[in-house]
């Protein structure tokens, strides 16, 4: 009976040893470097998407930036693979100002920008001479201007995006002050000026409720921010995977179930 045994123990090893080894499949990047700047899009990223991502077994770096210009900037230098923090006008304009070469890959949701004051009750009508502060990059002053147009505050003409300055304002019967600033500036000049256009990260980052603005944007798809990689990268696995991950149940699931994005545009994935 011993002799028995030991040859089936035998004839057991000599069978597992013979089976292939089964190995976790490695991505082509093991650790990805995702840039971001201030507002809601990290948080996001961590609650959705970083658990995808890990279980196809990459390591996320996370690397923070005060503007768009230097995580746009990262990008290019192949710094960091990808960011998240802007729209794809935005993007566009970026480019062809610094003859750079990125692209977006997908997009994310996104909070609208919205007029807001710390002066004037909500409701309030906008009296004429308010100053407000607006965006001095020429894309996002185009979406501000814009808010005050619907609002019927100003009359503006049609630029490029990338040509707009406060001098498109055609008509102003109100004499509202327009004075442009540093994007993420906007809502420390609350404290300063009657009203203004804040960006929705900036807004939120900042403590701001999109409940409490004045008035929203319109938002349309290209205002819609997205993920960015250099063009050369958008058909890497690593790419692909980040996208899929962002289209994932568990990235849905985890926006739908926290109010916090209650206001926020919702890509077309999320339909």
């Amino acid at each position: 009976m011993k002799t028995f045994t030991l040859f089936l123990s035998a004839i057991v090893a000599l069978s597992i040893g013979n089976l292939p080894l089964v190995r976790a499949q490695q991505p082509d990047k093991p650790e990805l470097k995702v840039g971001f700047v201030p507002g809601p899009y990290i948080d996001g990223f961590k609650a959705g998407v970083a658990p995808e991502l890990k279980k196809r077994g990459y390591q996320i770096r996370y690397v923070e930036f005060s503007t768009g210009l230097e995580a746009n900037t990262a990008v290019f230098r192949n710094d960091i693979d990808a960011n998240v923090m802007q729209h794809t006008v935005f993007l566009n304009s970026f480019n062809e100002r610094h003859n750079t070469d990125l692209v977006g890959i997908v997009h994310v949701p996104t909070p609208p920008m919205g007029l807001y004051s710390k002066k004037h009750a909500l409701g309030t009508p906008i009296r004429p001479g308010s100053i407000v502060a607006v965006p001095n990059d020429p894309v996002n002053l185009q979406r501000a201007l814009w808010i005050l147009r619907d609002l019927g505050l100003i009359e503006i003409r049609d630029s490029k995006p990338i040509d707009v300055t406060e001098l498109d304002v055609v008509k102003n019967p109100g004499g509202i002050k327009i004075v442009p600033l540093e994007a993420a500036q906007a809502p420390r000049a609350l404290d300063d000026v009657d009203y203004a256009a804040v960006q929705g990260n900036f807004a939120i980052y900042s403590g701001l409720k999109l409940t409490n603005a004045f008035a929203l944007e319109k938002m349309t798809t290209p205002y819609v921010n997205v993920v960015a990689v250099r063009r050369g990268n958008t058909d890497t696995g690593w790419a692909r995977d980040i996208a899929t991950a962002y289209r994932s149940d568990t990235f849905k699931t985890a926006i739908r179930a926290d109010r916090f994005y209650d206001g926020f545009t919702l890509p077309d994935y999320f339909r």
